[in-house]
């Protein structure tokens, strides 16, 4: 198959059970220069048979529909081998907010909630082109950014820019500059995929960035507190201790 150049446009497969979302979907692409719009599904079975077929460079995929629903239609995809088919880059458009850590588990390019406004979507459409028009090998194991619900929109966070994570519950709140955000996800799932080399845990309900601890403080009968370059002081859990003291070096 011969490579795409920047400037060839997205040969695109919209994914929805909903027929009136489709043909809205059809009339915004219609006006995107850089999309091309070479089929339509109405369930994931539907979607993985044209997917096959066609070689789609996007998906415009819905997240709930009956029987194979988006993430069981991404979670295929992801499992194909690059060097028989062409992996098509997917694009999430749902009403709801709360997978997002699925989808971009999945290295979903954008997530997009409904009512679909046209230019939320060229927005989505830039970030597709520019990741097809990345050189070099993608991005590596450990998180680099995070999508989640405020208000009425999604806000993409970079890792970079958080500071802290506390756990609440089935959620956890990340701190970012002088605001925080709630995102529907443990913190012990969260741990797993964040780079060690620059976020430590030190207690079962927060997550602290390396760099913004000053120092370790002793406040006796063996318990320890880290001081953040803020200096607020937050507790060190005994399960934590020994391995927040050894990045310390004691």
């Amino acid at each position: 198959m011969a490579d795409q150049t920047e400037n060839t446009p997205l040969r695109t497969l919209i994914v929805d059970d909903e027929p009136l979302a489709v043909e809205r979907m059809q009339v915004i692409c219609a006006k995107l220069d850089d999309l091309q719009v070479v089929g339509t599904a109405s369930d994931g079975a539907a979607a993985l048979r044209l997917i096959e077929a066609l070689g789609p460079d996007l998906v415009l995929l819905d997240m709930t529909m009956p029987e194979v629903d988006g993430l069981s239609v991404a979670r295929k995809l992801a499992r194909m081998d690059p060097e028989k088919q062409k992996r098509p880059a997917i694009i999430f458009v749902t009403a709801h907010d709360n997978f997002a850590v699925e989808a971009f588990d999945l290295d979903a390019v954008d997530y997009v909630l409904k009512p679909v406004a046209p230019d939320r979507l060229g927005r989505a459409i830039e970030r597709a082109l520019a990741r097809r028009s990345e050189s070099g090998p993608r991005e590596g194991e450990w998180l680099t950014e995070l999508w989640v619900p405020h208000r009425s929109e999604l806000v993409r966070i970079e890792i970079a820019q958080v500071s802290r994570i506390d756990a609440e519950r089935d959620y956890v709140r990340l701190h970012v500059g002088g605001a925080n955000y709630l995102l529907l996800q443990t913190i012990a799932g969260l741990e797993e995929r964040l780079n060690p080399a620059e976020f430590i845990r030190i207690h079962r309900s927060t997550i602290l960035r390396r760099e913004n601890i000053r120092g370790l403080r002793h406040d006796g009968l063996g318990v320890w507190s880290a001081e953040l370059d803020d200096g607020e002081a937050l507790r060190i859990g005994r399960t934590y201790l020994a391995r927040v003291k050894a990045m310390a070096g004691r």
